[in-house]
């Protein structure tokens, strides 16, 4: 109801969809497709901001051969601190990410990669990237999706963009800016305060 009241046109795809990459592909074959780029918008990443769905095509207009982007955010020691203050009490703090020198992504993981084996002050930027649950895809790739192998790596992590590198796809992972906007995603109970903290902070209370 919320989406139709904005004048979105609503599919309802089925229980068989393991992941928001293959609900996706569904709703794209069931409206017809037609479209250039499809982006995928997650309900765990609220405070996406516009500029990083503009930062994923723009990407992909720049790099044809890339089936796929996501968005990639430089942590600062505070962020990092939170990610790796989350893996040692036991928690998932958010997925990061490791890509080449020209954006391609080499790998995602719920664990904090690389490893700094340094402290970092709050205000200090780190080599860590923070992975943001937003996706921007081609849709002959979005079409195959489904159909490729689940590999070992997306089991274990649990990571549906990790079918693309496990089936030699190539994904870019797009640096984006905060812009002096605080960001957190949804992957734990205790989230939700911080979550509605930055909310309130904005205006969307």
């Amino acid at each position: 109801e919320a989406a139709e009241g904005f004048g979105a046109e609503v599919v309802m795809t089925s229980e068989t969809c393991a992941n928001g990459t293959e609900r996706c592909a569904e709703a794209h074959a069931a409206l017809g497709g037609g479209y250039d780029i499809v982006v995928n918008l997650q309900g765990d990443a609220p405070l996406t901001p516009h500029w990083f769905v503009e930062g994923l095509v723009q990407g992909l207009k720049d790099m044809p051969e890339a089936e796929i982007a996501t968005p990639v955010l430089r942590c600062d020691g505070a962020t990092l601190n939170s990610l790796l203050g989350d893996r040692k009490a036991g928690r998932v703090g958010g997925t990061t990410a490791v890509f080449s020198a020209d954006n391609r992504a080499l790998y995602f993981s719920k664990e904090v990669v690389p490893y700094t084996g340094k402290p970092y002050t709050e205000a200090e930027m780190t080599p860590v990237f923070h992975h943001v649950g937003v996706y921007a895809y081609r849709p002959q790739a979005l079409a195959q999706y489904p159909s490729w192998p689940v590999g070992l790596l997306e089991q274990l992590e649990g990571l549906e963009q990790l079918r693309f590198l496990e089936n030699g796809r190539s994904v870019l992972c797009a640096e984006v800016e905060a812009k002096g906007r605080e960001f957190w995603e949804l992957n734990n109970p205790e989230d939700v305060p911080k979550l509605e903290a930055m909310m309130a902070k904005m205006g969307l209370e």
